[in-house]
């Protein structure tokens, strides 16, 4: 069982091999970082049985009174919680921690929790199973997430 950057030691087809008119920008991103290796910009868990698991972006990280969190992090345990269909975690500007944190999500269709319960549910869960520091500042329902391109 280990956690760490997902890197790939071999060459695939249709692998990238520049960024155009900045080669020495993907050299830097992708190939600098673990030499030797391709940095794919992603952190994986990898369990003992040999199976992986991507974890989140690596530079998705948060900045709170200087503990870093991951957005993925965060992400992963709200998405435990039955009346969450989907979550996304943004930081934003706060001038005494430097970034505060906002979490938005997807409710299930379930009338049993009002939005407040749900929130202090979430702000709770986030507290036990992270620590009080990542629980958000601001917790938001909403209809859509916004996605990134490749979905």
């Amino acid at each position: 069982d280990v956690s760490g950057a997902l890197c790939i030691s071999q060459a695939w087809p249709g692998m990238a091999r520049t960024i155009y008119n900045d080669h020495k920008r993907f050299l830097e991103t992708y190939l600098t970082p673990y030499p030797g290796f391709f940095f794919t910009g992603d952190g994986a868990y990898r369990t003992s049985e040999g199976y992986y698991q991507l974890t989140g972006r690596l530079d998705d990280i948060i900045n709170i009174s200087g503990h870093r969190l991951g957005t993925a992090e965060v992400e992963d345990i709200v998405a435990h919680h039955v009346a969450v269909a989907e979550s996304a975690v943004i930081g934003y500007p706060h001038k005494i921690k430097g970034e505060g944190k906002m979490l938005s999500f997807l409710p299930q269709n379930n009338p049993l929790h009002c939005k407040e319960t749900l929130a202090a549910e979430l702000r709770e869960l986030i507290s036990k199973k992270i620590a009080k520091y990542a629980a958000p500042d601001y917790v938001q329902v909403t209809h859509r997430l916004p996605k990134t391109r490749s979905g």
